[in-house]
């Protein structure tokens, strides 16, 4: 190793000045530069540029100053490195991309998504302001002409066919049409000749089978049906379908299946139902094909040869079909199914010889042998086989109950029973029927050794409960709560919903005791507190109830009130099952058990008194009011119905009497309307007028009080004081519609349509979106004859109510503002909008009882009453239905429905049903008072 440097020996780098590194410049004389000579000229210097910009990665950049100046100015000016400063082609270009310049753009980015998302909300919303603001004043060429589109449906045909055509307004285009038309033309023999015979019916039958005749080979008319012709088409149409099922399989483009799928087969051959006449198989040989490739292909597969003899017997070749299925029996001597399609092809003698070779094969074929026991005729024989059977598989429990069911002989049945519950001590089935069979100790014995067996078979613990029910000790011998210890030891716990099956199986078969056993003793299981057990129960019971199990659903409504005693929603549910379903004396002891549980519900008390005051026991539901009154003091519910029940009764001093007591004691609004009313249906209307008054000072609030006032005074004859009223009350209480449809009706009356208008108007600004002052408003118009005002009404309805409540909007424009053609196709698009509303409902049903679909508008009227059972007028319409076109026995249905429901609710219904005249009548009266006002 030298002390001499190697870069000594190596050549400087270019443009190196010795020193410059440490400040010595040096200088430089005569000498060194030697002899004067011309410089470099333009080229080389630009020659030498290109190189070092090549060296230094900038050929790009130094290529641009080859052009001239001015033009290198300009591009200086607008060079995009100067407006971008990501752009890094100039200073920075030779830089080094470090960890330090990626967190800073990584924080940069960060910073500028941070800010975009802020302004993101605000810029979005200011956009779609923008967007809507000029929508709004840009509307749309469909939008502006939507109501004229809409007013399209009114044009007639007529008006449709003299529209003219565009641009010619002159008639020229019209006259040329009209002379093209007067136009004749030699018409060809060939027409003429095909007319002569086109009504002609020839009766020859062609040796095809086709009836033929001459209209039919010059051209049919559709007199003559050519037979040909169809069989040519369903001829077609079977062998598409016998393709695509070749070609379901992996088939070639040529349709030769190289694999198929002879399950597919064998059902679809089987499923099929032939008649006499014909196959249903286009092709049979193509089919055979395929099924001989199957069969040859794998000889031993069962479902192949069972699917090619089904084949031959679809084509009517039975002989054929036996000898495959022969063939089959050879190549499959171990498979069930094979020789058991060879028994059923052969007649009973032959099947019994193949069933006695196919139980040589297979001799412990339970179906083989069963199939053999059939094919005997006399019980001697069919017990001889199955004895044979038992033989040789003693352990066939489907064997042992066909040897039961031979047996006529109860003590050899028991003889065989017992034998089987020896060999197959875990058979659920054979214990219970060996318990059957016995005497009642003995089956009790049978049970318990059953119970051994079988520790956690729960069937067997449902038997022994209903042989104690019918000793007489269901009651004293709780097995079912031993049954469910047991069980839940052995983790053999059936769930909740399979007991419940199991209750409804006993209560089925007569056994209500061990009904009520299993409830009791197993509803709980899997539920804990923190599971809603209550709402469970409820729909369990509703269950059994839609099932009709009654005794199941009153055993789960007591075990609910076991743990919720004071469930008041528990109580009444189980009160409606006893009316409903029940007797009349077990809905008096429910009632009389829930209000001592609860004694402070006062529709308990009222239900109770109710009940017996309905079976003629007057006195009795007085003492339960009377009872409810010590219970709920000062209960406005309770003392009006004390009030009632006098009043129902024709004791009016004594109800009167009630009525000013509870004024005093229980001073409500509701209290003072029913006294009001009271007095309005005893016809003492300067009575009813000074306490609506009083009540008034005290409750001014309260609508119903304003209505009645106004009433009142219309029934005096007094309509400005009634005006005067109306007009009070709806300053009082604007948002009452009921109160601005009286007022504005009154106007009406008087015949002051512009102030009914305003009233109307008024209405629906105290009140917006309300369907039913729009309704009003439309009919206004109707009455007055204004029917252009009364559809712009209606479309200015429908853009302001909501689509849920447009209902009764619907139900008035389609039977009022449209055409009779037009309203099934207007019916079919309201119901897409407010298909809940049972208005609607009816208003469809009612263009399908005057299209005459009578089961169609009987669909649709109940489809009303089972939305909104509460509507009155819809079971007016029904009723009003049946009367028509229904029977008796339905008519009294629906009446007993309705009186059931009570409905309160409905236009017609309430105008009727709330009339002073109407207080005493029942609901069956008011129906038919309603359906003979509804039009």
């Amino acid at each position: 190793m030298t002390g001499r440097r190697d870069f000594l020996s190596q050549p400087a780098p270019e443009n190196y000045v010795a020193g410059l590194g440490r400040g010595a410049t040096g200088f430089t004389t005569r000498s060194d530069l030697g002899p004067a000579r011309e410089g470099p000229s333009e080229d080389q210097i630009k020659e030498a540029l290109a190189k070092r910009a090549a060296q230094l990665g900038f050929s790009d950049a130094v290529a641009g100053k080859k052009k001239d100046q001015s033009a290198e100015d300009d591009d200086n000016a607008n060079d995009d490195r100067f407006q971008d400063p990501d752009n890094e082609v100039g200073l920075f270009a030779g830089g080094i991309y470090d960890k330090d310049d990626d967190e800073a753009d990584r924080i940069y980015r960060e910073i500028d998504e941070k800010m975009d998302k802020r302004r993101r909300a605000r810029r979005e919303a200011r956009e779609q302001a923008e967007r809507e603001e000029y929508e709004r004043k840009n509307p749309k060429i469909s939008q502006q002409f939507a109501d004229l589109k809409r007013g399209l449906e009114n044009i007639t045909e007529d008006e449709w066919a003299a529209l003219p055509e565009v641009g010619d307004l002159t008639g020229r285009n019209k006259r040329a049409r009209q002379a093209r038309h007067q136009r004749f033309y030699a018409v060809p023999d060939s027409v003429l000749a095909a007319a002569s015979g086109a009504g002609e019916l020839g009766t020859t039958v062609a040796d095809d089978g086709a009836a033929s005749t001459r209209a039919s080979q010059n051209g049919t008319d559709g007199t003559v049906t050519d037979f040909a012709k169809i069989g040519q088409a369903r001829d077609k149409v079977l062998q598409v379908r016998l393709d695509q099922a070749s070609q379901n399989g992996t088939a070639t483009a040529s349709g030769s299946a190289t694999s198929v799928d002879p399950k597919g087969y064998l059902t679809s051959l089987a499923k099929s139902q032939l008649p006499g006449s014909a196959a249903q198989v286009g092709d049979i040989n193509r089919v055979r094909e395929l099924l001989e490739s199957v069969i040859k292909t794998n000889p031993n597969n069962g479902p192949g040869w069972i699917a090619a003899a089904r084949l031959e017997e679809l084509a009517g070749k039975i002989v054929a079909a036996r000898n495959v299925i022969t063939r089959g029996c050879e190549h499959c001597p171990k498979s069930e199914d094979v020789w058991l399609e060879n028994i059923r092809l052969n007649d009973q003698r032959n099947a019994r010889i193949i069933a006695a070779n196919a139980i040589k094969k297979n001799n412990r074929s339970v179906r083989l042998w069963v199939e053999a026991m059939k094919l005997e005729d006399d019980a001697r024989s069919k017990k001889r086989v199955i004895r044979h059977a038992l033989d040789h598989v003693p352990e066939s429990e489907a064997l042992w109950k066909e040897a039961v069911n031979l047996e006529e002989d109860p003590d050899d049945a028991k003889l065989l029973l017992a034998k089987a519950t020896e060999l197959l001590p875990l058979s659920v089935d054979l214990w219970l029927a060996l318990a059957r069979l016995e005497t009642p100790e003995n089956a009790q014995k049978v049970l318990n050794r059953a119970r051994k067996h079988c520790p956690t078979s729960h069937e067997i613990w449902i038997a022994a409960a209903r042989l104690q029910e019918q000793l007489g000790q269901g009651e004293k011998v709780n097995v079912m709560k031993r049954a469910a210890q047991v069980l839940v030891k052995e983790s053999a716990m059936p769930k909740r919903e399979e007991w419940i099956t199991e209750a409804e199986k006993c209560e089925e078969e007569g056994a209500i005791i061990t009904c009520g056993a299993i409830i009791r003793e197993t509803l709980g299981y899997g539920l804990d507190e923190d599971d809603d057990r209550k709402e469970t129960w409820l729909d369990d019971a509703r269950g059994s109830i839609n099932r009709g199990m009654y005794g199941t659903a009153r055993a789960i409504y007591a075990y609910a009130l076991r743990l919720f005693p004071t469930s008041k929603t528990i109580w009444l549910a189980a009160a409606e099952l006893e009316r409903n379903y029940g007797k009349r004396e077990d809905l008096w002891q429910v009632l009389e058990k829930a209000v001592n549980a609860v004694p402070h519900s006062e529709v308990l008390w009222m239900m109770l008194a109710k009940e017996k005051w309905q079976a003629g026991e007057v006195d009795n539901a007085r003492r339960v009011l009377a009872r409810a009154f010590q219970q709920n003091p000062n209960n406005e519910d309770i003392w009006l119905a004390a009030v009632k029940l006098e009043a129902e009764n024709n004791q009016t001093e004594q109800a009167r009497g009630l009525l000013k007591q509870a004024r005093q004691e229980a001073p409500t609004d509701r209290v003072w309307m029913k006294s009001v009313a009271f007095e309005r249906q005893l016809d003492n209307l300067d009575e009813a007028l000074d306490l609506v008054q009083q009540a008034l000072n005290l409750f001014p609030g309260y609508a119903k009080l304003w209505m009645m006032k106004g009433q009142i005074y219309e029934d005096l004859g007094k309509k400005p004081q009634a005006r005067e009223a109306y007009a009070t009350g709806v300053k009082a209480v604007p948002s009452s519609v009921p109160l601005w449809l009286l007022y504005a009706r009154l106007e009406e009356s008087m015949g002051l349509l512009p102030k009914a208008r305003s009233v109307l108007d008024r209405a629906r600004l105290a009140v917006p979106k309300s369907p039913e002052l729009w309704c009003e408003s439309v009919r206004l118009e109707l009455r007055a004859g204004d029917t252009k005002q009364a559809e712009a009404l209606m479309e200015h309805a429908r853009r302001d109510v909501p689509k849920a409540k447009q209902g009764p909007l619907w139900a008035e424009k389609i039977w009022h503002l449209t055409e009779p053609k037009q309203r099934k196709p207007r019916a079919v698009e309201a119901v897409k909008e407010a298909e809940n509303d049972p208005m609607l409902l009816v208003a469809v049903a009612r263009i399908f009882w005057g299209e005459r679909r009578l089961e169609k508008a009987q669909s649709w009227f109940e489809r009303a009453l089972v939305r909104d059972s509460d509507l009155g007028d819809s079971w007016a319409w029904y009723y009003k239905f049946l009367v028509e076109h229904g029977t008796p026995e339905k008519r009294d249905e629906v009446i007993k429905k309705c009186i059931g429901v009570e409905p309160r609710h409905g236009e017609v219904w309430q105008r009727i049903a709330k009339d002073p005249k109407n207080a005493r009548r029942s609901v069956e009266e008011i129906l038919k008072l309603v359906a003979a006002e509804v039009h």
